[in-house]
């Protein structure tokens, strides 16, 4: 991320009272961007965005992204340069229980989005952040590329497919320069991502750290599946770099991309579970759900090699710093502590290390000349 870029610019996040949408407005807040936040209200009980008070520093519409007309005249009033769209229904077991409000949210809503993005004479730059599920996934043992095949088992998948097909379709009909305006449209694909401030229920971290806290046995569903985590930092920053060349060169990088963390880094549950709990500083016991589940992916790996070598990009944290990251968080909270503070010093370690790492791997840095193929 390049924070004199973003100085100045006018950005609209959807989704930014969610947990990811919070982060990335803290982040952007702290490079000086002029942010518009569009989501639903923050939830009742804790949230990220209450406790970070995230939107003291912007402004918010509180409104719905499936509601075309508000979104439509947040666009209009905002004038937004640069869009960047995290709203979704964003958990698997929820989209079970009601698959409606699943594909309503996350597939209308992308096209309620893009279609705002058209008919906005402003809009330079948008970004759909998708997930590492708009695969069809067949538990195989390498690493997914942009050019896979999309599916999706359960309905929360499949909705992130039909939102990749969507962006695609728009894409190629209204947005690129034959059409009369050339308009950056990319789509972001990241793995599980963890970090302090997710409340979500239902979500492997934050239940173990809710079981930490209460001294509790927690019952986890899927001990051996194995996912592609990282933390919250690391697709957010693939995804404002990514913003940052569409602006620059919209042809060439209008695209899918994958955000993933290093392959050593898609570990099991089991093993997640284990290493929160050490680095909390207690052995925590855990129990194996023994009643019946829906389906999920037994395991998911993401292959980011597209965007290390056209991008640049590259993760900076180990699972396990990532993994300190959030039990510092907790920490933090638990001894009330400034929340806003303790994540703007995260993401000032997290920019740390990104400008090392640079430092190390600049005389070794791949050609960025070569065009990937368009999903």
């Amino acid at each position: 991320m390049n924070p004199w870029f973003w100085a100045g610019k006018r950005v609209l996040i959807t989704g930014h009272t969610g947990f990811k949408g919070s982060w990335l407005s803290l982040w952007l807040q702290r490079a000086g961007a002029t942010l518009l936040g569009y989501g639903l209200p923050p939830p009742d009980g804790p949230s990220l965005f209450k406790l970070a008070s995230v939107g003291s520093d912007m402004e918010s519409v509180y409104a719905d992204i499936r509601d075309l007309d508000r979104l439509q005249a947040a666009f209009d009033t905002f004038e937004p340069e640069i869009v960047l769209h995290l709203a979704a229904q964003p958990l698997v077991r929820v989209s079970y229980a009601d698959p409606v409000t699943t594909y309503a949210v996350n597939v209308l809503g992308t096209v309620h989005l893009l279609e705002a993005a058209r008919r906005s004479k402003t809009c330079r730059v948008v970004v759909n952040v998708t997930s590492d599920k708009c695969y069809e996934n067949t538990e195989r043992q390498w690493a997914y590329r942009e050019g896979d095949p999309l599916g999706g088992h359960d309905p929360y998948s499949s909705s992130k497919g039909c939102a990749e097909l969507v962006t695609s379709a728009y894409r190629r009909s209204f947005f690129q320069a034959q059409h009369g305006r050339c308009v950056a449209v990319a789509s972001a694909r990241a793995g599980n991502v963890i970090g302090g401030g997710d409340f979500a229920q239902d979500r492997l971290v934050p239940d173990v750290m809710m079981a930490i806290k209460r001294h509790t046995r927690p019952c986890i569903r899927y001990p051996d599946a194995i996912r592609p985590w990282q933390h919250v930092l690391e697709p957010l920053s693939g995804y404002l770099l990514l913003a940052e060349r569409l602006w620059d060169d919209p042809q060439r990088f209008s695209q899918s991309w994958n955000f993933g963390p290093a392959a050593a880094d898609a570990r099991s549950v089991r093993w997640i579970v284990d290493t929160l709990s050490d680095l909390y500083g207690t052995r925590m016991h855990w129990d194996v759900d023994a009643g019946i589940k829906p389906h999920e992916a037994g395991l998911l790996m993401l292959d980011s090699s597209k965007a290390r070598s056209a991008l640049g990009w590259q993760p900076r944290w180990t699972l396990e710093r990532a993994l300190r990251s959030v039990v510092h968080w907790h920490q933090a909270y638990e001894r009330a502590e400034s929340i806003r503070r303790t994540v703007m010093d995260e993401i000032a370690a997290y920019e740390a290390t990104g400008m090392a790492a640079n430092d190390r791997v600049q005389s070794v840095q791949p050609e960025c000349g070569v065009l990937w193929a368009v999903n």
